[in-house]
């Protein structure tokens, strides 16, 4: 049976076998959570893969981040990040890495999907959904939205609504695209208490 270290101990591991390659190995709630640069991060993910104290074999998850609106919250740095979970399941472990993309106009950071096939769907996903680009990726096309698609939805200033709808139009028997025809309406919801709801009176 495999017991894992306490988090306080795995911090302390990354610290030593990642060094000045990392700008943060942080202990929050009970979670290690590592920030690498953009420029270390494959070297980073491939130690975190081989070395006798990490052994993290599996890639739970892999998003990408919008931060455009932490300037509202008094924190600045780049706009778009990607955040990866692993695993490991010999040393029963977890760590969370997140790294910034360093240009907002292109977004960029390297694939692991060569260390880690799950990685594969999960960068086509990021791709698809924030535009960021995985460099060394094999088949970095969009995955959730249609060929067509114009934009990536999951961006910050992407419009609610969207830009264009599609439709199948059986005239002409194929798929059409035409601009959005939703009209922007605010529904407010109306809210009944049942006299006493709650012991209120």
């Amino acid at each position: 049976m495999t017991f894992s270290i306490h988090p306080e101990q795995l911090q302390q591991n990354l610290v030593q076998v990642l060094g000045e390659q990392v700008s943060e190995v942080a202990l929050s709630l009970g979670e290690v959570s590592i920030k690498v640069p953009a420029a270390n991060y494959l070297s980073v993910m491939q130690t975190l893969r081989d070395a006798p104290d990490c052994k993290f074999e599996q890639l739970m998850d892999l998003c990408g981040m919008d931060y455009s609106t932490f300037g509202e919250v008094g924190t600045d740095g780049p706009r778009f990040g990607v955040v990866v979970h692993l695993l490991s399941v010999s040393l029963n472990q977890r760590v969370r890495v997140m790294v910034l993309c360093p240009d907002d106009d292109l977004p960029l950071v390297d694939s692991v999907n060569h260390l880690w096939n799950s990685a594969n769907w999960y960068e086509r996903e990021a791709f698809d959904l924030y535009g960021i680009v995985f460099e060394g990726h094999q088949d970095l096309r969009r995955i959730l939205t249609d060929y067509g698609f114009i934009g990536h939805p999951f961006r910050k200033d992407f419009p609610v609504s969207g830009h264009v709808e599609m439709r199948y139009d059986a005239e002409r028997a194929r798929v059409i695209y035409e601009p959005v025809s939703i009209e922007p309406r605010e529904i407010t919801p109306r809210i009944i208490r049942e006299d006493k709801y709650g012991g209120l009176h």
